[in-house]
């Protein structure tokens, strides 16, 4: 599968699981795309610089997210909301 097949399925399923979880493990990523850890962490930083995913980090765990999906959204001005 092409890497741009693959990202869209990334955030296919992401968008479809949003409803109940917002950040996902990189693992969970890796599962959903079905490669080898070194080839899904390329893919997944081509992702995060694309703006299509967007790191999260609460100091010892990382995990992704949808940009602007999620409750930190609104706490960091994501997601449509302006700040005044």
């Amino acid at each position: 599968m092409a890497n741009e097949e693959m990202k869209q399925k990334v955030v296919d399923e992401l968008k479809k699981k949003s409803a109940s979880k917002t950040k996902f493990y990189f693992n969970d990523l890796a599962k959903i795309m079905d490669e080898k850890p070194r080839a899904a962490k390329k893919i997944v930083n081509e992702m995060v610089s694309e703006g299509l995913l967007s790191f999260w980090s609460s100091g010892s765990t990382t995990m992704y997210t949808l940009p602007g999906i999620g409750k930190q959204a609104g706490a960091e001005g994501e997601g449509g909301q302006k700040e005044e």
